[in-house]
């Protein structure tokens, strides 16, 4: 019974996956866009075996990976439920990329805060949330310096992929969006994540 949850995890991924791959936009976006959820994917079924996470985790990281399939299905700038939100609450671009970026935030910080504890690897509790925080800032960076790599090799075909929308300070943005994720998952949700965790012992 416990197996057949993680094999729906598995399944809703890949149904997921399919109905974005059905005539995205742009399939060089989509492709780029998807591509980690697959990677990630991927890592957690082969470690499973040797280090299997809550079902908390596993949640969001769904949640996340649709987050990634609708954005790469659409192109982040163009979500149309927010393209919605943007005409009513008269704003200036489509931030459906933000949801993006705080989620690359509260993921992570879910991740790397259980590897911690679970490991025993930080042995003072205090340290924790400062460095999942400060773990989630490392990878959005690094992100942000894959977008710029990608962006460089592709020229012109990779700006659905950076998704700026001619906002100038869009990568500085992003990263803050990303650390007020990992922010609000350490803060908000440690006290449900350690319930999660103490259902494994």
């Amino acid at each position: 019974m416990k197996m057949k949850k993680y094999y729906l995890f598995i399944l809703l991924f890949c149904i997921g996956l399919l109905i974005s791959a059905i005539e995205p936009k742009d399939y060089f976006t989509w492709i780029l866009e998807v591509f980690p959820s697959i990677i990630g994917c991927c890592i957690l079924i082969f470690t499973f075996s040797r280090f299997t996470f809550s079902d908390f985790a596993y949640i969001f990281i769904l949640l996340h990976c649709y987050i990634l399939f609708i954005g790469g299905h659409y192109t982040y700038a163009e979500v149309p439920l927010f393209d919605w939100i943007k005409e009513v609450l008269h704003q200036s671009r489509n931030n459906f990329d933000k949801v993006g970026h705080f989620a690359q935030g509260f993921v992570p910080a879910i991740i790397c805060r259980e590897i911690f504890i679970r490991n025993k690897i930080i042995p003072s509790k205090k340290w924790i949330a400062v460095l999942t925080v400060a773990v989630c800032m490392s990878i959005s960076a690094c992100y942000e310096f894959l977008e710029w790599f990608v962006a460089i090799v592709s020229g012109q075909s990779a700006e659905s992929f950076l998704g700026t929308q001619g906002y100038v300070w869009d990568t500085q943005s992003d990263m803050l969006y990303a650390t007020i994720g990992a922010s609000s998952m350490v803060l908000l949700f440690a006290k449900w994540h350690n319930k999660q965790m103490d259902k494994l012992k």
